[in-house]
């Protein structure tokens, strides 16, 4: 493919900037307003009116910033691409924006099982999507180290998707681990430079 036939990455960043920005504020539009009762309530009631929102609006900016961050290398690692790979990306960019709506359903619902499933489901759609753009960005080059990371994430959600099938409030304690692959592709990175 000649370079007259590709499309210049930098164009979709500007995009994908504004798309992560308006997934990451909209994660804290359905939190929930006014439920606090007077008068002036104790740790436990707000913890109870407000704990689990606050934890899925926190693990869910998280995941939108980790593959953000990704996304942004991924670009700039591969600034030039064919239209697959653009096609590719902006069916992981919808991905990003319904990010608001299944955390929205987390944060509600965050010990029924099949709102964890969906919602585990959903972050290993975004990480293997990542993970397949990722493939394509190196591809050309043959460097294949540059997975680990994306691998090891997609792999942990796997799992927590797993778990989250046999224990429903237990995948938040693997979620975070899927957050170890932009360490490991940091380390690759400084190896191979």
């Amino acid at each position: 493919m000649t370079q007259d036939n590709l499309f210049e990455m930098r164009r979709l960043e500007t995009l994908s900037n504004t798309i992560f920005g308006v997934a990451m504020t909209l994660l804290a539009y359905d939190l929930p307003k006014g439920q606090l009762v007077a008068p002036a309530p104790n740790w436990m009631a707000i913890w109870h009116a407000y704990g689990s929102h606050l934890v899925a609006l926190l693990l869910s900016f998280i995941v939108a910033g980790i593959f953000w961050l990704s996304h942004q290398r991924r670009l700039a690692y591969a600034p030039y691409a064919g239209r697959p790979v653009v096609i590719l990306n902006l069916v992981f960019l919808l991905s990003i924006i319904l990010l608001p709506a299944t955390t929205g359903l987390y944060g509600t619902y965050w010990d029924v099982r099949d709102i964890v499933i969906l919602y585990g489901a959903h972050l290993m759609l975004i990480s293997a999507l990542n993970g397949a753009l990722w493939v394509f960005a190196v591809a050309p080059r043959g460097d294949w180290a540059m997975l680990a990371g994306p691998a090891f994430s997609t792999f942990v959600f796997v799992i927590a998707l797993i778990v989250g099938a046999i224990a429903p409030t237990a995948p938040r304690f693997v979620w975070p681990f899927a957050f170890v692959g932009i360490f490991l592709t940091s380390l690759v990175e400084r190896k191979r430079n």
